[in-house]
């Protein structure tokens, strides 16, 4: 006899309501038909990862006195910010409790204490949870230098935030750990960026100390009569920096159409130098590193070493 699942999120605490069993349930995730999204909260498949869906199974899963945040809050906004090794499970959800109530314990969710006002909280179909602007200086904060810089560059580009909303915030973040890395990322981050891997890229560029490339540069290639569009570049100079990551760079057919894509690109005189998944440490970061040093001393020798500016980011005071 078929099952009949809802259209909707459902709790484990309703199974019998549905006419299944835990072993019935068990049984039907190992065939694919459903998914578990949070502790205890499960869809069918073959419903659509929407952000309302995201937001019915949070609603099912919060606790009345929190606010969603965090990379859970991320990933209401739209933005995945989960590392792999946080998927081979269902992911907590990260919360906060508001003021006047202690954290809360629940399984499979994480709990904390954080000042929020109420200019932090919006509504995502019908849930609370921390707005773009604070959802992304809280996660900056949190994380390691790439995918802070990954998460600022995202929230910027998706909802349109600009580096004065971030100054507008940026003083109620003094004395909070991780603050001195959100205040030198925010000049750092950049909309333009279209991928963790090509914000990671840059940073490790930064890092380095070398000249900073433009990102999402389009330079019109004669021998394709098309344009192209680059990841990262230095226009004048005919150097562009690729990074290959597996989501578009695996299939035949796009590693066909990116040699032949660099291919013209170095027949049209341009150094371009590919940066994969696993160049970020070791001989790897080392080996294209050295050929953007190297083709920066040839074709911009008098450029010298040239860090993004911090300015106005330097000093901020604490405000009440």
């Amino acid at each position: 006899m078929p099952v009949e699942l809802p259209c909707i999120p459902f709790r484990i605490s309703e199974i019998a309501e549905l006419g299944l069993t835990r072993a019935t349930l068990r049984r039907l995730i190992r065939e694919g038909v459903v998914r578990r999204v949070l502790h205890g909260v499960y869809v069918r498949t073959d419903l659509p990862d929407t952000q309302d869906l995201r937001a019915a199974c949070a609603a099912l899963a919060l606790p009345a006195h929190c606010v969603v945040s965090d990379r859970s809050a991320a990933w209401l906004h739209g933005i995945d910010c989960f590392d792999l090794s946080d998927l081979q499970h269902p992911p907590v959800l990260e919360v906060i409790s508001l003021r006047g109530h202690e954290r809360t314990r629940r399984t499979g969710i994480l709990g904390g204490e954080r000042e929020l006002l109420g200019i932090d909280i919006c509504e995502v179909a019908g849930v609370r949870v921390t707005t773009p602007l604070r959802t992304a200086c809280d996660l900056a904060c949190l994380r390691g230098r790439n995918r802070a810089l990954a998460v600022l560059d995202a929230f910027r580009r998706r909802f349109d935030l600009q580096i004065a909303d971030f100054l507008q915030i940026l003083p109620r973040y003094a004395g909070r750990r991780g603050v001195k890395q959100l205040r030198e990322l925010i000049p750092l981050s950049d909309p333009r960026s279209e991928s963790s891997g090509e914000s990671w890229t840059r940073m490790t560029i930064h890092d380095e100390g070398l000249l900073a490339p433009e990102p999402q540069v389009e330079v019109y290639l004669e021998e394709l009569d098309q344009d192209v569009r680059l990841d990262l570049a230095y226009r004048h100079h005919k150097i562009c920096v690729e990074y290959d990551g597996q989501e578009h760079h695996t299939e035949e057919l796009d590693r066909e159409h990116d040699e032949r894509r660099r291919g013209a690109l170095r027949r049209a005189g341009w150094v371009v130098i590919v940066v994969c998944k696993d160049g970020f440490s070791g001989p790897e970061r080392d080996a294209w590193l050295r050929r953007l040093r190297d083709a920066l001393a040839d074709r911009a020798p008098y450029q010298g070493k040239r860090r993004y500016s911090r300015g106005e980011f330097t000093k901020f005071t604490r405000t009440r």
